[in-house]
């Protein structure tokens, strides 16, 4: 036998948080068939943000996004990459013409 997940409406944990406070955490987990951690967690998050924890915190990113996103990751390497070698050269050339001037004989 396989379980399904139930999904609860932000008004629904609402009503079976009160619902909890007025008949206790153990009597409401037996009736809806919770655990006990879950009324908890939906407790924490109720005192937390309000009502508006209670809402599903997971929120789909489209493809789309997501592989713009990657790109814009990869393009910012490049360009971190691209300023660390400047640098480095830069500092190279320093230090080269550092030393040529030092080699120098004055007349």
């Amino acid at each position: 036998m396989t379980k399904t997940r139930r999904k609860f409406t932000p008004e629904e944990k609402y009503s079976i948080l009160q619902e909890a406070e007025k008949d206790g955490h153990t009597e409401v987990c037996r009736k809806y068939n919770l655990a006990s951690s879950v009324l908890t967690y939906w407790k924490k998050k109720y005192l937390s943000k309000g009502k508006d924890g209670l809402k599903m915190g997971y929120r789909r990113i489209d493809p789309q996004v997501r592989e713009l996103e990657t790109e814009n990751q990869r393009l910012k390497k490049i360009v971190a990459d691209q300023a660390l070698e400047i640098e480095f050269k830069d500092e190279l050339i320093k230090k080269v013409g550092a030393h040529r001037q030092n080699g120098r004989r004055s007349l």
